[in-house]
């Protein structure tokens, strides 16, 4: 039969999905969330840990549970580190290393899940691999939708073409400069700064082009806000320089060109390209899923082909 431990184990569906869903939405997931699933994993290790007590595999379930602790937790802090995940990404793989460290087991009818287990049996791990092959799909299917409309350059496989008056509502950073294509370029979130700071929309600045004149910059910058989307010198063009220098912020690392760059190019298209930079909750949320179901996906594929 299913444990009370497991059973309990699933609040982290659909919290998970919540922080999915707000991480796409306004790409801020609140802090609060963690601290309450990391400290029932905890409570649910000392509850296993004693229900073990005399088990001859309780030595296998601690080395497991150690793995997931001492080395998927690490890897999802060094991931974050280097960039190569957002905050509350490195905090969700961190909970799930402690929620989730060995398989849970789940009986319908007489079918046991997950399918797919593996030998090493650190769960944290297969919902890591899992979301690794879940993002790899996102580019393939931009790719599919940008080769079906005629694109073919390497944009394709990066983002997708939203009409200007769109950009304000969407998150990620523009792939194009008044030079061409670009995988630096303008990050929303800080054009939504700068359009704050200086009291206009977007749509303003494109129907006053005049507005690049730093003069007309206002003599009591407004709040810039951290750049979330809300239910809202002559050698310094835009006043990009100068608002930079004026907010306390690095503004997600924006360089005066840049912002100057993205502007130029905002004011002058119809359409722009933008990475829609999914955050990688979202396919940790659906890599939890299958493994929770199917199990690891990597292994299932392995053995298919006979590599394991």
């Amino acid at each position: 039969m299913t444990s009370l431990p497991d059973l309990l184990r699933l609040v982290v569906v659909p919290a998970l999905g919540w922080a999915a869903y707000r991480d796409v939405r306004t790409r801020r997931v609140p802090n609060d969330l963690w601290a309450p699933l990391a400290l029932l994993g905890v409570v649910l290790l000392v509850w296993e840990a004693f229900s073990r007590l005399g088990d001859p595999y309780l030595s296998v379930w601690a080395l497991r549970v150690a793995l997931s602790v001492g080395i998927v937790a690490p890897l999802a802090l060094a991931f974050w580190y280097v960039g190569g995940f957002g905050g509350a990404d490195a905090k969700a793989f961190m909970v799930l290393a402690v929620l989730l460290p060995t398989y849970p087991t789940y009986q319908i009818d007489s079918v046991w899940l997950p399918i797919v287990t593996t030998d090493v049996g650190v769960f944290s791990l297969t919902v890591l691999t899992n979301a690794v092959l879940v993002a790899l799909a996102y580019p393939l299917a931009l790719a599919g939708h940008n080769l079906l409309r005629g694109e073919f350059s390497w944009v394709a496989f990066l983002g997708r073409e939203i009409p200007v008056d769109e950009v304000p509502s969407h998150h990620g950073s523009l792939l194009e400069t008044p030079d061409g294509f670009t995988r630096n370029g303008l990050d929303l979130d800080a054009l939504r700064m700068y359009l704050r700071w200086r009291g206009v929309s977007l749509a303003k600045l494109r129907a006053n082009p005049a507005l690049r004149d730093p003069a007309t910059l206002p003599e009591e910058p407004n709040e810039p806000t951290d750049g979330a989307v809300l239910a809202d010198g002559s050698g310094d063009p835009w006043g990009a320089a100068a608002f930079l220098d004026d907010i306390d912020s690095s503004a997600y690392g924006t360089t005066p060109d840049q912002l100057r760059a993205g502007l130029d190019v905002l004011i002058a298209a119809d359409e722009v390209w933008i990475t829609p930079g999914i955050p990688f909750i979202v396919p940790t949320f659906f890599g939890l899923l299958l493994a929770l179901t199917v199990g690891d996906l990597l292994f299932a594929v392995l053995f298919a082909v006979g590599l394991v």
